[in-house]
């Protein structure tokens, strides 16, 4: 028992949950409190305080991603690598090529559609019954320290020799004989396809992907959509793609139309491997630039995409899907190079097989070499100078006709437009006149039906101007200066594109294909 001086006897208390209510005070004589210190009170063992439910939801998920940081993505791809639809590709292979430096894996695009709705099929032109066989082909060379891609596209018109081989489903025995490199696939699956490949090309594969149009499309969807640019318009009646030129954020059933499209200019299957060729730099740079690599949720998310409904070797597992995905987060467009195998000889015709496309020996067997040898097809990226980047075009601009009218009110228009352009290589002659209109508010490029590729060029350099044909005006061009001109600073620097020499390789950097 203690005394307090001002209150007298105090009674200590048993700890309690909660603490007895105070019983009241007796009437006490009124008196100025003492000046002297209140004695202390003896210690008292103080309840642990209550942490707020916030603060402890806080810490335990603080705790679940610091310990889930270091192995969510092993344990994301274990789970992920369940799912798998796995293939034995190098089932019972003999005398296959000798294991280069790097990683080598055979990315088969085929035209399964089976999980495709009906909507979807309507939508993007889907229909038709498949022909279970390879729509793209394409060889994925991860250099050995994992900063560098290179993707190497096989024609699918391909002329081929298909090695001797049994059918898997009637055991009829097969001699080797000359076939189109996709159809491979459907005489002899991924087996025959990966033998042929490596047949042609003395490329050890050490992995084999195989992936759908579902697949495509649900991976662009899940990124988001993936941006392209094009300096003249796309369309294609047969797969539906309609794109004016420009920049455009294409989603999974656009992004499908874009890849597949042969019909949109004359050069057909090397078009259009062009274009799958841009479209796969635009998407690394998608994925790299978005943080999709750096976020395990969003990783998980596109890889289940990815992953969802391909179908891969035995061997391609969770340590290599980590692998892959530790070096993409290093890539950015410009560690990746896109080519094209050589070709020797368009239209070649084969009795049975019809027209295909003939390798260059020399000079695929240089590319080859170079992947075995782990070495990069581009030399060192030159330092770009400042300013915007320079499109591509059809036609060089020194090729262009270009005669200039006025179509403004504001005197010497014409003359700065003629003058902007020669000074971006065009042919213009150097004559502007007066135009019958004074009103025009944009620029305007008529054309010549017949020198529609350059009109197309042309426009690409004057972003925002119009085109419009006129039958019979011949090869030179006619720009109408509108009052959207405003000086050199509205021309767009252009430059086409060298078309790959006799037995050579035309090697472009995705930093040179991205907007």
């Amino acid at each position: 028992m203690l005394t307090d001086p001002t209150y007298g006897p105090v009674r200590r208390c048993p700890l309690a949950a909660s603490p007895p209510r105070s019983p009241a005070r007796p009437a006490r004589p009124r008196r100025r409190p003492q000046p002297t210190r209140q004695a202390p009170r003896p210690p008292v063992r103080p309840a642990r305080p209550r942490r707020p439910r916030w603060a402890m939801r806080a810490v335990t998920t603080l705790s679940v991603v610091v310990l889930a940081s270091a192995g969510i993505g092993h344990s994301v791809m274990a789970s992920l690598d369940a799912d798998i639809a796995r293939v034995d590709p190098f089932k019972d292979m003999k005398n296959r090529p000798r294991q280069g430096n790097g990683m080598n894996v055979l990315l088969v695009g085929t035209d399964g559609r089976d999980k495709i709705t009906e909507h979807e099929r309507r939508k993007y032109r889907l229909g038709g019954a498949p022909c279970h066989c390879t729509d793209t082909m394409m060889i994925v060379h991860i250099s050995a320290d994992r900063e560098r891609a290179t993707v190497v596209s096989l024609p699918r018109d391909s002329y081929a020799e298909v090695p001797p081989h049994t059918d898997a489903t009637t055991g009829r025995a097969h001699a080797a004989h000359p076939i189109k490199l996709n159809a491979a696939y459907a005489e002899g699956g991924p087996q025959l396809t990966v033998r042929t490949v490596e047949d042609m090309t003395h490329l050890k594969i050490d992995h084999y992907l195989e992936v759908d149009f579902i697949t495509f499309m649900r991976t662009v969807d899940v990124l988001g959509g993936v941006r392209i640019c094009t300096p003249q318009p796309l369309k294609d009646s047969y797969t539906g793609l309609d794109l004016a030129a420009g920049t455009h954020t294409l989603n999974g059933g656009q992004a499908l139309q874009y890849v597949r499209s042969r019909h949109v200019d004359a050069a057909s299957d090397l078009g259009r491997m062009k274009r799958q060729q841009r479209f796969l730099a635009s998407l690394i740079e998608r994925a790299s630039s978005s943080g999709v690599l750096l976020n395990p949720i969003k990783f998980r998310d596109v890889t289940r995409a990815v992953l969802g409904s391909v179908r891969a070797d035995t061997g391609f597992g969770t340590d290599e899907l980590l692998d892959l995905g530790r070096a993409m987060r290093n890539f950015s467009p410009s560690s990746s190079e896109f080519t094209t195998v050589p070709i020797g000889q368009l239209g070649y015709a084969v009795k049975g097989i019809g027209s295909t496309l003939k390798w260059d020996p020399a000079g695929s067997e240089r590319l080859f070499q170079s992947l075995r040898e782990d070495k990069p097809l581009a030399p060192p990226a030159p330092k770009r100078p400042a300013g915007p980047k320079q499109a591509t075009v059809e036609v060089a601009p020194e090729q262009i006709r270009v005669q200039v009218e006025n179509g403004t009110a504001t005197a010497g228009l014409g003359r700065q437009m003629d003058a902007a352009l020669t000074a971006a290589g065009f042919a213009a002659n150097h004559q502007p006149v007066t135009a019958v209109r004074h009103d025009v508010r944009r620029t305007v490029i008529s054309y010549d039906p017949r020198w529609d590729r350059s009109a197309r060029s042309l426009a690409t350099a004057l972003p925002g101007s119009e085109l419009v044909a006129v039958k019979g005006m011949g090869p030179v061009l006619r720009v109408t200066t509108g009052a959207d001109f405003k000086g050199p600073a509205s021309i767009r620097k252009v430059r086409v594109e060298a078309p790959a020499p006799q037995g050579g390789t035309t090697v472009i950097r995705g930093d040179e294909t991205v907007c």
